[in-house]
C-alpha cells in the first residue's frame, strides 16, 4: 500500500504562536484516497533539519507533503530544503513570478523584489500555479516518490489539495482504495473495562479497531480499507453488530453523535420535564443543560434534598438531575429523580483536577440516558 508523511514546517507553531489544523486536514483525506500515513512532525524554519527530515521521509514513505515556509521572506526555507533534500539547485521560473505580479496586482501594489523568491523551485520541480495566493507549490519527484510543498494559509492549501494535489496522487500512484472510519461512543465503562471485552477485535488487520478515553467516554474506532465504499461499510458494518452484541447499552451513538445530545432527546421522548442543578460546572458545560440552577453553596451530601426541594417548587417539573464538583475531595455528587424513582452517587475522581467537571458531567448524562432508555 502507498504509505505518507507530513511534514509541517514554522517555528511559529513549534512556539505556540499558532495552531496546526493543515495536518489534520491532510490526513483525513489521505485516509480518503486509501493511503496509510505513518507520520507526522513539525519542524522550524531551518534549512538543514527541513532536509533531514525529507530524506528520511523518503526513505519510509511515496509520499511526502510539506505545508508552510513558501512565502516571500527570509524565513520561508522550504524551497531551499527541498532542493538540498533532492541534491539540486534552486531555479528561477518567469511564469510563476507572472503569476506572482498578477497576484499582487489584484491588490493594487507592485511586488516587491524579495517576492522574487516564491519564483524559485527546485530544479526540474513540477510547478502548481497557485491562483488563490501568491505562494506557488511545486513537486520533486523521485523514482518511487514524490515530495508534495505546499503554502501554509489552510485555505491556500486546501484548494491546491483538491485542484491539483489529489488528481495527481490518483494517477501517479494509482490509487484506487479507500479507508473509511466509523467511531463508536461509549459511556459508562472505563477503557480498561471496554478492552477487556473487546481485545480480540483490536488485533485485527483490517478493519482495524482501537480506543481512545475522553473523560467519562470512550470512542472506538473501526477504519476499514478497501477499494470499494460499500465492501468498506460492509466491514465496518460487521464490527458495529460485534460491538452491539458484546456492549449494548454503553453504546449511546456514532460519528457526530454526543452523549449530551442523545440524552436529551432521549428525555423528550420520555415526555419529561427536565430541571438541572449544577455546582462547580465551568459555563461551556452548564449553560447546555436546561432549566439550570447554578447552587454554589450545595454543600457535600445535600444534593438529593436540593433536588426534590427544586421539583417542589416547580411542579411542571417531572425530573431533576443534580451534579456537583468538589475539587477539594476530588469527588463529584451525581444525583436523579425521575418519575421512576431516586438515585445518587459519590464518584471519586483520579485525574487532573481540571477533568473533575467533565467527567462528572459526562457521566451524569449516562446516567440519565439509562434511565431514559429504560423506563417503561
Amino acid at each position: 500500500m502507498t504509505s505518507a508523511e507530513i511534514i509541517t514546517i514554522g517555528t511559529e507553531i513549534l512556539l505556540g504562536e499558532i495552531v496546526d489544523t493543515n495536518t489534520r486536514y491532510i490526513a483525513r483525506h489521505l485516509r480518503n484516497l486509501g493511503v496509510d500515513l505513518y507520520r507526522t512532525v513539525t519542524i522550524g524554519d531551518n534549512v538543514e533539519r527541513i532536509a533531514s527530515v525529507i530524506r528520511e521521509s523518503l526513505e519510509r514513505a511515496e509520499i511526502v507533503i510539506t505545508t508552510g515556509g513558501l512565502g516571500p521572506t527570509v524565513d520561508d526555507p522550504t524551497r531551499e530544503a527541498v532542493a538540498l533534500a533532492a541534491g539540486v539547485e534552486v531555479e528561477f521560473r518567469e511564469e510563476l513570478w507572472q503569476q506572482v505580479v498578477a497576484t499582487i496586482s489584484r491588490y493594487g501594489r507592485t511586488p516587491s523584489e524579495n517576492q522574487k523568491r516564491q519564483a524559485y523551485v527546485p530544479r526540474n520541480a513540477l510547478a502548481i500555479p497557485n491562483p488563490v495566493g501568491t505562494a506557488p507549490a511545486f513537486i520533486v519527484e523521485t523514482e518511487r516518490a514524490a515530495v508534495i510543498s505546499l503554502p501554509g494559509v489552510p485555505k491556500e492549501m486546501e484548494y491546491l489539495l483538491h485542484e491539483s494535489v489529489i488528481p495527481y496522487l490518483q494517477k501517479r500512484f494509482d490509487l484506487r482504495h479507500i479507508i473509511k472510519v466509523r467511531l463508536v461512543h461509549t459511556s459508562g465503562m472505563g477503557e480498561g473495562a471496554v478492552d477487556e471485552k473487546i481485545g480480540d477485535l483490536e488485533t485485527l488487520a483490517n478493519p482495524t479497531v482501537g480506543l481512545a478515553a475522553h473523560n467519562g467516554v470512550v470512542d472506538i474506532r473501526i477504519a476499514a480499507k478497501s477499494e470499494t465504499e460499500a465492501e468498506a461499510d460492509h466491514m465496518i458494518a460487521e464490527i458495529e453488530r460485534e460491538l452491539q452484541s458484546r456492549l449494548k447499552e454503553i453504546i449511546f451513538g456514532v460519528d457526530d453523535d454526543t452523549l449530551e445530545g442523545v440524552t436529551l432527546d432521549a428525555v423528550e421522548r420520555r415526555g419529561w420535564k427536565l430541571a438541572c442543578l449544577e455546582r462547580g460546572l465551568p459555563d461551556s458545560m452548564s449553560r447546555r443543560l436546561p432549566n439550570l440552577v447554578t447552587h454554589p453553596g450545595l454543600q457535600p451530601g445535600s444534593l438529593m434534598d436540593e433536588l426534590r426541594a427544586t421539583l417542589r417548587l416547580d411542579p411542571a417539573k417531572t425530573a431533576a438531575l443534580g451534579i456537583a464538583c468538589f475539587v477539594d475531595d476530588m469527588a463529584a455528587e451525581l444525583g436523579l429523580i425521575t418519575p421512576r424513582g431516586e438515585k445518587f452517587l459519590r464518584l471519586t475522581y483520579g485525574g487532573h483536577p481540571r477533568n473533575l467537571p467533565r467527567w462528572a458531567f459526562n457521566n451524569a448524562l449516562n446516567i440519565l440516558r439509562l434511565e431514559a432508555l429504560s423506563a417503561g
